[in-house]
């Protein structure tokens, strides 16, 4: 990643696919996992300038979702994808990191929602640019999108173009679609970032995911953003760093909340 030691990471998901990804050390207790979009990597430049620069605020695991860049698999466009991100946060954990942030752009958000309300055990969730339910084709470059997913000439163009493998089965039964499972995040913290200016996605999605969602959550529609991690400034991500930093408590506050619920001073109080 830009300007920062990385280290290459193989991780393994419980489905037994293998995730290739990158770690950026940290200090801090925290570990952010970062969800790319559709037929994107974590070695692309806008990914590795974005994982950079929340690595201001903890450790970065950055991964290669299945069937894209360096990982095995073949690509279900969002619902076994929950399995590579689980496999990235059990790594943090495993690395000893109390708290995991998951940030995810596009299709990336979808999976990290996803992921947040049925799997758990994470502390913040932010999604950025993502679609709040499945088969949206209203705009020009989301029905480009399904010709890729759901032909097979289309599916040849991605895996040439971008070395993107997708699944030509269907699925047997419709994953969750994220605005329905919103809601199971609480009470951990979620932030839907949209752009105005989104060529793929109107800020509807937006708005239904954080209708859906309950507290604590936040909503910021950014003037003249585009879509995703291409369209992302380095302000925009140092505020995305900015607000997992102050809505990811450490462990003394952590324990501070389970005494006062106990009716006992906590570690600040002594």
């Amino acid at each position: 990643m830009e300007d920062v030691n990385v280290e290459p990471l193989t991780l393994y998901s419980m489905d037994g696919v293998r995730i290739d990804a990158g770690y950026l050390a940290g200090d801090d207790g925290l570990c952010v996992v970062l969800a790319h979009g559709f037929t994107g990597t974590w070695r692309q430049p806008a990914t590795r300038r974005i994982a950079a620069e929340l690595a201001r605020v903890g450790g970065v695991i950055a991964i290669d979702l299945r069937g894209h860049g360096r990982s095995g698999g073949l690509s279900t466009v969002g619902d076994r994808e929950v399995l590579d991100v689980d496999a990235a946060v059990r790594h943090a954990r495993h690395l000893g990191y109390e708290r995991v942030a998951l940030v995810g752009f596009s299709m990336g958000g979808m999976i990290v929602i996803r992921h947040a309300a049925l799997l758990g055990g994470v502390d913040v969730v932010v999604s950025v640019s993502a679609p709040a339910r499945w088969y949206y084709r209203d705009t020009k470059p989301m029905r480009r999108a399904h010709w890729a997913i759901e032909r097979r000439a289309g599916r040849l163009a991605v895996r040439l173009a971008r070395r993107t493998r997708i699944t030509s089965r269907r699925w047997v039964r419709e994953p969750e679609a994220p605005y329905l499972v919103a809601g199971q995040i609480s009470p951990v913290p979620f932030l839907v970032v949209h752009g105005d200016a989104d060529p793929f996605l109107p800020v509807e999605h937006a708005e239904q995911l954080y209708a859906a969602a309950a507290e604590p959550r936040e909503l910021w529609i950014e003037p003249g953003f585009g879509h995703a991690e291409g369209a992302a400034t380095r302000r925009l991500i140092t505020r995305v760093g900015d607000w997992i930093a102050a809505h990811a408590p450490d462990g003394r506050a952590r324990e501070d909340e389970a005494a006062e619920e106990a009716g006992r001073p906590g570690p600040r109080s002594r």
